[in-house]
């Protein structure tokens, strides 16, 4: 019986579309980037918090309050934590400010799974939880910073010079092959 369906063209070209539907499979889910980890220490700033000048002195209320020295070196000019969006996603974000007036943007302690095409985005979009936040990040302005580096660990991102960062509030991990985040975190 399998001899005889082996010399019909048809089992033959059923074969053929199973492997070919099989290759494609794999090649655009790449299931075994599921087990695949890739960790990145990239040195992130020595940034400081921006401060708050001290409250004024209770001993004159006419006295005027000391001058605030700027901040030398690169500050933290917002930062927030990532929550999970379509695969379990922890870590921090921040953008920091650098002594030469750039921007960058670090990420300290990623943890995300690995995946097909991931990127880095700035987007204008909030972030939420549940399903229907998974999506959203492309529905409004966003800049690309480069490819995820790794799925572990610290990376900077230096911001284009053209690029406000006051125009974004959040950033993703995000999946261009599948257009879904893995995690976000709101920048505060």
């Amino acid at each position: 019986m399998i001899r005889r369906l082996l010399t019909k063209p048809v089992t033959w070209l059923a074969i053929a579309l199973i492997a070919v539907g099989g290759a494609a499979g794999l090649y655009w889910f790449q299931p075994w980037r599921l087990w695949t980890t890739t960790t990145v220490m990239d040195q992130l700033s020595a940034a400081a918090s921006p401060t708050a000048p001290p409250p004024p002195a209770a001993a004159s209320a006419t006295a005027p309050p000391p001058p605030v020295a700027p901040a030398t070196g690169p500050v933290i000019i917002r930062k927030g934590a990532f929550v999970t969006h379509e695969h379990e996603t922890t870590g921090a974000a921040r953008l920091v400010r650098k002594e030469d007036g750039g921007h960058q943007l670090e990420l300290a302690g990623l943890d995300t799974s690995d995946g097909p095409d991931l990127r880095v985005w700035l987007t204008d979009q909030k972030v939420g939880t549940g399903v229907a936040a998974w999506r959203v990040f492309d529905d409004g302005r966003h800049v690309e910073l480069g490819r995820l580096k790794g799925n572990r660990g610290d990376q900077v991102y230096r911001l284009p010079d053209d690029v406000d960062p006051k125009d974004y509030r959040s950033v993703t991990i995000w999946c261009a092959r599948f257009a879904v985040s893995f995690g976000a975190a709101a920048l505060q």
